[in-house]
């Protein structure tokens, strides 16, 4: 198979994207066994194929073994994914499981069955971490996903929740890791494009995308298009959070406040400012007019509680 200069450049930024996620939030750490949940789709081939390739060069040992769970859906190609799994040279293991008819006999038809088989899963992927003996459990969830849940909780469930790039499992057990979680959807579909994954549809709740997800993501996509790099934004603000400039008492100790010198950002009291600047100070008035001009700070400035009036404050 050979590729392009541009899917080089691609699978290098993957790798490194992958790699900042796994030190920025400590994913991987010398002697962990990893279940890499395989799915079928782009996202989980992307997460096991660019692991398989940090693991040649991390500078610490670990182990990976990817996991299918058959769900005994109609039509399942089983010989696929064992067979893409002994090519690439990774240990692997199928796990049967009917969750399907356990989905169609507790769902009515029309509903969507991801909530249900969610849950499923998870129990399944737990018991067999266990048994494996894996202490990490990688999921395929990226960027977009991540930014998609955070709209979804505030939109539909009145509270500011994400997926966490890490977290620790129910029943306290194992820890799961999103590798991907700096990684652009499209980028990773570009890459499976490439690579030329053997995709597999999920027949059960993947031609029935909840319809509030759905809506969210376009909305995601329309704004994209509009402002490229909104996206990125937003999961940067999810890593840059201001608990006294939200409105959580548990977060910040609003009833402990008191007068004097500020010890958090201060306040955009008129328009729409939201993020730092340089101050404004008087530059001067004629008839009825009053000029400020943006002052840059300078080392020996006064602060700005010490500046007399007319004089320059630094911020």
């Amino acid at each position: 198979m050979t590729f392009s200069n541009n899917f080089h450049r691609l699978e290098t930024r993957l790798q490194s994207q992958v790699g900042r996620a796994i030190g920025d939030f400590k994913m991987i750490e010398d002697g962990d066994t990893i279940l890499v949940c395989l799915s079928g789709g782009k996202d989980s081939y992307t997460m096991l194929s660019v692991l398989m390739a940090l693991q040649k060069r991390a500078p610490v040992d670990f182990k990976l073994i990817a996991m299918n769970l058959d769900q005994k859906q109609p039509g399942f190609p089983e010989e696929v994914l064992p067979n893409y799994l002994k090519k690439v040279g990774v240990e692997y293991v199928i796990v049967e499981a009917d969750t399907y008819s356990i989905v169609k006999e507790k769902v009515p038809e029309g509903k969507t069955t991801c909530s249900l088989c969610s849950r499923l899963r998870r129990g399944v992927i737990y018991r067999t971490a266990k048994e494996l003996g894996a202490n990490k459990i990688a999921l395929g969830h990226h960027r977009d996903d991540i930014v998609n849940t955070f709209f979804l909780n505030m939109f539909f469930g009145g509270k500011m929740k994400a997926m966490p790039p890490k977290l620790a499992t129910d029943n306290g057990e194992h820890i799961v890791i999103r590798p991907l979680a700096y990684c652009a959807e499209k980028e990773i579909a570009s890459y499976a494009r490439a690579m030329e994954f053997p995709i597999i549809p999920c027949n059960l709740c993947g031609s029935q995308e909840n319809l509030q997800r759905k809506k969210v993501k376009e909305m995601l996509l329309e704004w994209e298009r509009q402002t490229p790099g909104r996206i990125d934004n937003i999961f940067a603000s999810l890593q840059n959070v201001v608990p006294s400039h939200l409105a959580d008492t548990d977060l910040f100790d609003f009833n402990g406040l008191t007068t004097g010198l500020a010890k958090i950002g201060e306040d955009a009291l008129f328009g729409q400012t939201a993020y730092d600047q340089a101050p404004l100070v008087f530059a001067g008035s004629h008839d009825d007019r009053i000029e400020f001009v943006r002052f840059e700070r300078k080392p020996g400035d006064k602060p700005a509680d010490q500046a007399l009036p007319g004089e320059v404050a630094a911020s």
